[in-house]
């Protein structure tokens, strides 16, 4: 059996309906793995393209800006038969405003959806797995801006660290319980979140000429890395913190 195979294991991915999560989905169903899609739009393609790879794929409707929401969302996809396996917190949206600006309906938008509804998750997840006593993996979806402070997006950088540090707070607590928890730090993407990003001729070369790959990240670059920390070649890898970057931080 290979040490990469998924077969036999469900993963809850959040914002599994685009971009990242989308990926992370398919990715994790090549290798393997049925698929609970948590999105608060319709995940039809997203759905198609699991079932290609011939896994199972469950879609939840869910607005994770509502974290007393979270426990539920854990319940609902327990009741379609999944297992307490693999939880990927991708989930997130950002917010732009300059420091001296910036509002505070912005700055709770963010941390609640970033923040405060992946850890209840993992809570709620991590609860499910110690009650089936089985090994599990939580992968959270941090960010460079988890190592960097960036510009004119003050909660999505205070969400990212955040998530950053419960990583390593989890791992500590649930490592002896049978539970990976690490994150993904991904580069720069192209996604719906860098679409003004891109658009900004000056910006985007500023970021192109400190990227040793140099190009931005496709979405399905995060897959490999997802593939790993969920499957048992991760089994003594905790409270990690994974940049995929394409060499960013190290230059």
């Amino acid at each position: 059996m290979s040490l990469f195979d998924l077969t036999g294991r469900f993963a809850i991915v959040t914002g599994a309906n685009t971009g990242i999560g989308q990926a992370i989905a398919v990715g994790l169903a090549q290798a393997g793995a049925d698929i609970v899609g948590v999105g608060r739009s319709a995940m039809t393609q997203t759905q198609e393209s699991v079932v290609a790879k011939g896994r199972r794929f469950f879609p939840i409707t869910a607005d994770l800006s509502q974290a007393n929401k979270a426990a539920d969302v854990i319940g609902e996809a327990l009741a379609l038969g999944a297992k307490p396996d693999i939880l990927v917190n991708n989930a997130g949206i950002i917010r732009r405003g300059d420091a001296l600006d910036f509002t505070e309906e912005d700055w709770d938008a963010v941390l609640d959806t970033n923040l405060k509804s992946a850890f209840f998750l993992s809570q709620a997840f991590a609860k499910a797995a110690v009650a089936a006593g089985k090994p599990a993996k939580i992968i959270n979806i941090a960010s460079m801006l988890s190592f960097q402070g960036g510009i004119r997006v003050a909660s999505y950088t205070a969400a990212k660290s955040g998530l950053a540090g419960l990583t390593k707070l989890m791992a500590n607590e649930w490592a002896a319980k049978g539970i990976n928890v690490n994150a993904i730090a991904p580069g720069y993407v192209e996604t719906n979140n860098t679409t003004a990003l891109r658009a900004d001729a000056e910006r985007n070369a500023d970021i192109l000429k400190r990227i040793p790959a140099g190009r931005w990240a496709r979405a399905d670059d995060m897959a490999g890395a997802a593939v790993f920390l969920a499957s048992s070649a991760s089994d003594y890898v905790h409270g990690a913190i994974l940049p995929v970057d394409g060499g960013w931080l190290a230059r």
